[in-house]
């Protein structure tokens, strides 16, 4: 089975801000030629930004790179169904997400200042698929997966300026105390944003604060989300690559068939200074052409409808509902 695949998370934009980076570079898994031959026809792009000095900087560069993927060859706006079209055979569909409310907004700046970085950065992208909240600490909205603070009054603001936006709030990086604060707040105001956790596995297979706990993994699935397996290693097992089925047998116990897509998180990881967590993931799922492999597993060890699901049309589902 050769299907096309849709993967819901990736840092190349980040990688990009670098001197002397090229989209071709083989040591990142997301670069152009592994996202080539792995038949990847949705990328989706994270803007990432630390919180910190100079976070809305980066934000708007990454916002400036994205924008000039879509004058390259090699790229082609994806809107739902131009991925079909002869001229996009050979290329790669992309769209933006955001990784962090920082990327935009300040910590000490107006929301108002930060909402109208944010229309310049959907200006430039034409389009933003999710917004996660936070990153790893904690934010003037709200807390970040090493946390365990929950949504914050900032949050709340940027919640109701997001309701009227259709786009999607992600919980891959929030503490389990500002998904349910987001859960929450959304449903007091009835508003209908999409929630996915576009990059998380679950919590019970594998104890990381990454990973999504039962109740949080259920409202994703109830509202139809997705959640998007992430193929980094910390995430998956310390040992075992096979466990990744294991997350999906788990995912699939849930109620999950509908809602699991692919969100491998393939980053720039060479120099990343944390020596204890090298390497970051297991031969043959640390670049972007083993989502063909992988397919081929989840075929023989599940079923050829559960590829199809999984590959893209779980993705597509919910990128198709949210913009019908």
């Amino acid at each position: 089975m050769n299907t096309i695949n849709v993967d819901l998370h990736c840092d190349l934009l980040c990688y990009l801000l670098e001197p002397g980076s090229l989209i071709d570079d083989k040591e990142l898994g997301c670069s152009l030629p592994y996202l080539k031959e792995g038949n990847v026809k949705l990328q989706v792009m994270a803007i990432y930004s630390a919180t910190g000095n100079n976070s809305t900087v980066y934000g708007k560069k990454q916002s400036e790179i994205f924008s000039e993927f879509l004058q390259n060859e090699n790229f082609f706006l994806f809107n739902g169904e131009n991925y079909k079209n002869s001229e996009n055979k050979n290329k790669v569909g992309v769209i933006a997400s955001i990784e962090n409310a920082s990327g935009f907004c300040d910590e000490d700046e107006t929301l108002d200042s930060g909402f109208k970085k944010l229309e310049a950065i959907i200006e430039k992208t034409q389009r933003i698929l999710y917004l996660g909240i936070t990153h790893h600490t904690e934010n003037r909205f709200g807390g970040g997966n090493n946390s365990d603070v929950g949504l914050k009054d900032d949050g709340k603001v940027l919640l109701d300026y997001f309701s009227e936006k259709n786009i999607a709030i992600d919980l891959a990086h929030t503490s389990d105390q500002l998904a349910y604060g987001v859960l929450n707040y959304i449903d007091q105001r009835n508003y209908k944003i999409p929630i996915l956790a576009s990059h998380s596995n679950y919590r019970p297979v594998h104890d990381k604060k990454r990973n999504l706990p039962d109740e949080l993994a259920k409202e994703v699935i109830k509202r139809n989300g997705l959640i998007g397996l992430n193929f980094i290693r910390n995430c998956v097992d310390d040992k075992n690559p096979e466990m990744l089925y294991e997350h999906i047998q788990y995912g699939l116990d849930l109620g999950a068939e509908d809602a699991i897509a692919y969100g491998a998180d393939f980053f720039f990881c060479k120099n990343h200074p944390d020596k204890s967590r090298h390497p970051f993931f297991f031969k043959g799922y640390d670049d972007a052409s083993a989502f063909n492999a992988i397919n081929k597993e989840i075929e023989e060890r599940f079923s050829p409808e559960l590829v199809e699901k999984i590959s893209h049309k779980n993705a597509l589902n919910f990128i198709e509902n949210m913009y019908k």
